[in-house]
């Protein structure tokens, strides 16, 4: 009986261990955590820089949603004639920046 006593304090003592292990990060959850704090703008506020770039580099690509940062960096989500969506960041002199 002592021994199945014993046995289970381990096991539950190993169980508590694994719990209060520090979290590992992994890129993609640090970029999304980076990348949260920007909030929803109309799309008539998105520079015309940023609107020329977007022309030139993505004809055939149509702006659906804007969203700005505080440092004045901007997510786009556009969506092309083929019916694919992407994100595309840009900042104000409409330069594009890889997040």
């Amino acid at each position: 009986m002592k021994k199945l006593v014993f046995a289970t304090a381990l096991v539950l003592g190993g169980l508590t261990g694994s719990v209060a292990a520090s979290p590992i990060f992994h890129d993609g959850i640090m970029e999304e955590i980076l990348v949260q704090d920007f909030t929803e703008i109309a799309v008539s506020d998105v520079p015309e820089a940023i609107t020329n770039a977007l022309e030139e580099a993505y004809p055939d690509a149509t702006l659906n949603k804007a969203y700005k940062n505080d440092n004045d960096q901007y997510k786009l989500e556009v969506s092309s004639e083929d019916g694919s969506t992407m994100e595309l960041y840009a900042d104000a002199e409409g330069n594009w920046i890889e997040m």
